[in-house]
Order: structure tokens, then C-alpha cells, then sequence
């Protein structure tokens, strides 16, 4: 453990559901939230004011008057069992029983009192989720490949470096003046598309070289990459930056952003813009300086220890499948949805979710029938569903009737019919189709 800021960075390497989990700092920001919401409610405060603040704690605005959108941050998307346990709880008692899972693998909930929030918040950080800074002019949920740790192409898994970089940024003085919002994505290898790093303002895939007849391990780091009206390509700021380098790196960029962006045309505020305005090339030397001002910490490397040893560990062990004693719609679902890991007898399942909605009830009978077959966590996909890991081979038939119990089962995911979408018009003020 190391702690940045205020903030702890966690690596636990016993896969405890608690990994990551909120420091006490964080803590008091929920009570200090609640408090400007009674502030701003007894006219203390003007509500133009608050918004920027309401915003950072993930709390939105809806198209209809007297509610609000929950976004939930779920770094790299890793939900243990008894998280999703907690999530179904709440949406059922706050929301309206449906969790929306985002193109960043977070989790929205619509329609919640704004009064309800401050609980909504605590009862999320006791199981070590926080939704701070999901909205707003800061770093955004860090995202990484749902397969990370048992992808068979990956060169490592970046799971414990994009958690720590995830930990470092919540909160950091340096990224609180930013013109507009800032991502991030992790990705274990080039050959796939999961981590899409060149369309992040930061997108780093993992790399290795050998240096003395010693393995390094590092990240091809890509920056100023968007989509948007105007989007842009990442540019390759370094074929390879060690892993000990990636904090502080952070760190700097967040820097050269808050003092380079716009922050009065919003249409031109993005990171991509900088990139653009100083070209690859001057923004090294602008980097270079930020990093040489800076004042070591500790937590730069700290984790780097229990982050070598993190490991996701199998329920059962390994096993094999015999796929032509199964019937006919187990096998068109797991041609569909079904992929190997890299790990000899273990597959992962993509759970197809239409438009990245689950009810509390599906959510909650899933983490339960997923004790059964696997360790702890699932992953949230960038394409909005759920993707269940380390499942023993021989089980994948029990899985599947499971899931159709559930209705749960549909084919096709991340194929054609697997529409990504956001709820629209249903709640948002911005939506301008459904």
C-alpha cells in the first residue's frame, strides 16, 4: 500500500473484494457533499455554483425536473460478486431496479432523489466503490480490456497498473483545472482492439523489452486520441515508458493540460487539442520539463511490489468440455459468446446485455449463481455487457442454463445486434433520440 495525496493506492494480492477501497479522505468527501446539498438548498448556495460540484460526485442532471442520474466509477470495470450484490440492492431501492452499464465499463442508475444520494454514496463505499469524479471536468473512469490477466495474445496484464494509475488520479491536485473531461485505457496487447488506447487522451498497451538479459515491463504510451465532432488519432508519444515512469508521466500530463487547454470554449477544450496545437514533438519538451519540476513521491512506485505478485485466482481448476454431448442453443452461445483464455482448461463469457441494461434482480441471482464457478470479480465491457472469467471448462453448460434462467442468454454479443447505446431521450437533457 502507498498512499498519494490522500489516497491510497491498494494491491491486494489475495483478491479480497475490497481491493482499491476508499481511504477516509474519500469518506469525509461524501460528508462534505451532503453538506453543500443542504447548502444549496436552503439557498445558501446558487444552484450554478454547486453544479460543477454535484457533477464531480457523479450526480446529474435529467430531462425530468426533480431527479437524477447516478454514474457509478468502476475502475477497468472489475466488479466483485459482492459489489453487484450492492448495486442491485440500490438501484432496486433508489433507482427504478435497472443498472446501465457505460462505454467507460461504469454503471449508471436514472430517476434517484438527489437526497438519496449521500446514503447511495456510503453504502457504495463500504464495499470500495466511489463515484467520485465520474462526471466532470477531471480524469474519468480508467478503462482497460475486460480481458485483461487471461487474454491469450496480451503480453502482461495490466490490471494492477491501470488500477494504480486509477487510484493516483482520484483526487489529484493536479487534475482539478482542466477545461474539459480527460480518459484514460489500458490494453494488453496491439493485435486486438479491447483497450481502444489511440482513441483516449491517454492509451497506453503493454510492452516489454530486454535490457541486459532483463525483462522490462512498460507501456507504447499514445496521447490526445478522441472521437467527438472533431476526432483525432492518438499520436505516439513513447514506444516504450517502464512501468515505474507511468505515474509520474500521469502526473505531468495533467500538468501541461490544465495549463495549456482551453477553458472558455468547451468545443475546443479537450486534450486532442493541445496535441494538436503543439504537435507531438514540442509536447516531449513540454512533458520533460513538467516531469523534471516535479517532487518525488512515493507512491509513484510504491505498489509496484504487490502489482508484480497480483494474480487472479480460479475457483475450480481446469477441465475440459465436451461440446458435442451439449445441445444445439449451447452451442450456437458458445460459438457466440464464449472465448478461450490463455490459461489451459478456463474459457471466458461474454453476458450480452441489449442496450447495457441488467435488473437488480438479474444482477443479484447472477452474483449468486456465479459463486458457484468462479473467483470474485467479473469485468464491464466497453460494448456495455458483463464478461464472466475463469469459468472451468466442464462448467460452462451449468453457466449457460443458468443464464437462460435468468434470461440471460441471448447470442451475439459484440456482433451486430449488440447495439451500444445511451438512455437517450428516456433522461437526458442532452439526448435528442431514444
Amino acid at each position: 500500500m502507498s498512499t498519494a495525496n490522500g489516497h491510497e493506492i491498494v494491491i491486494d494480492t489475495t483478491n479480497h473484494p475490497r481491493w482499491g477501497a476508499l481511504s477516509s479522505s474519500d469518506r469525509e468527501a461524501i460528508d462534505r457533499f451532503e453538506t453543500e446539498l443542504r447548502r444549496v438548498q436552503n439557498g445558501q448556495m446558487e444552484e450554478r455554483v454547486f453544479l460543477e460540484f454535484r457533477l464531480r460526485h457523479g450526480v446529474y442532471g435529467q430531462r425530468q425536473e426533480g431527479v437524477q442520474m447516478l454514474r457509478i466509477k468502476i475502475p477497468l470495470g472489475r466488479l466483485s460478486l459482492e459489489q453487484m450484490r450492492v448495486l442491485a440492492d440500490l438501484s432496486e431501492e433508489y433507482a427504478v431496479g435497472i443498472s446501465h452499464v457505460t462505454t467507460r465499463q461504469d454503471i449508471q442508475m436514472h430517476y434517484i432523489d438527489i437526497n438519496d444520494t449521500p446514503d447511495m454514496m456510503r453504502r457504495l463505499a463500504e464495499v470500495g466503490i466511489t463515484t467520485k469524479e465520474a462526471c466532470g471536468n477531471v480524469v474519468r473512469n480508467v478503462c482497460a480490456c475486460p480481458c485483461s490477466g487471461v487474454c491469450p495474445t496480451e503480453t502482461f496484464d495490466t490490471t494492477p497498473y491501470a488500477q494504480a494509475m486509477a487510484d493516483f488520479l482520484l483526487g489529484h491536485p493536479d487534475g482539478q483545472n482542466f477545461g474539459r473531461k480527460f480518459k484514460i485505457a489500458f490494453s494488453g496487447c496491439e493485435q486486438e482492439a479491447c483497450g481502444l488506447a489511440i482513441l483516449h487522451d491517454i492509451g497506453a498497451i503493454a510492452k516489454t523489452r530486454v535490457v541486459d538479459g532483463e525483462t522490462q515491463h512498460g507501456f507504447k504510451v499514445y496521447l490526445g486520441g478522441c472521437l467527438g465532432a472533431v476526432p483525432h488519432k492518438a499520436k505516439v508519444y513513447s514506444e516504450f515508458v517502464p512501468v515505474e515512469d507511468m505515474l509520474p508521466l500521469s502526473q505531468a500530463i495533467s500538468r501541461v493540460f490544465a495549463r495549456l487547454g482551453e477553458k472558455r470554449n468547451r468545443a475546443r477544450a479537450r486534450f486532442k487539442f493541445v496535441v494538436a496545437k503543439l504537435g507531438i514533438d514540442e509536447l516531449r519538451d513540454a512533458l520533460d520539463e513538467e516531469l523534471a519540476k516535479l517532487k518525488h513521491d512515493p507512491a509513484w512506485t510504491a505498489y509496484l511490489e504487490d502489482a508484480r505478485a497480483f494474480e487472479e485466482k480460479p475457483k475450480k481448476g481446469p477441465s475440459t468440455l465436451d461440446l458435442a454431448s451439449t445441445s444445439e442453443d449451447f452451442q450456437r452461445w458458445f460459438e457466440s459468446n464464449v472465448s478461450a483464455q490463455k490459461h489451459e482448461g478456463y474459457s471466458m463469457a461474454t453476458v450480452f446485455l441489449p442496450l447495457g441494461d441488467i435488473t437488480a434482480d438479474q444482477l443479484r441471482r447472477l452474483a449468486d449463481k456465479l459463486e458457484s464457478y468462479v473467483g470474485d470479480h467479473i469485468r464491464l465491457t466497453v460494448e456495455q455487457n458483463l464478461v464472466v472469467r475463469w469459468i472451468s471448462n466442464e462448467d460452462l453448460p451449468a453457466l449457460y442454463q443458468d443464464l437462460v434462467e435468468l434470461k440471460l442468454d441471448l447470442v451475439g454479443s459484440e456482433h451486430l445486434a449488440d447495439i451500444t447505446a445511451c438512455p437517450g431521450t428516456d433522461s437526458c437533457k442532452l439526448g435528442i433520440v431514444s
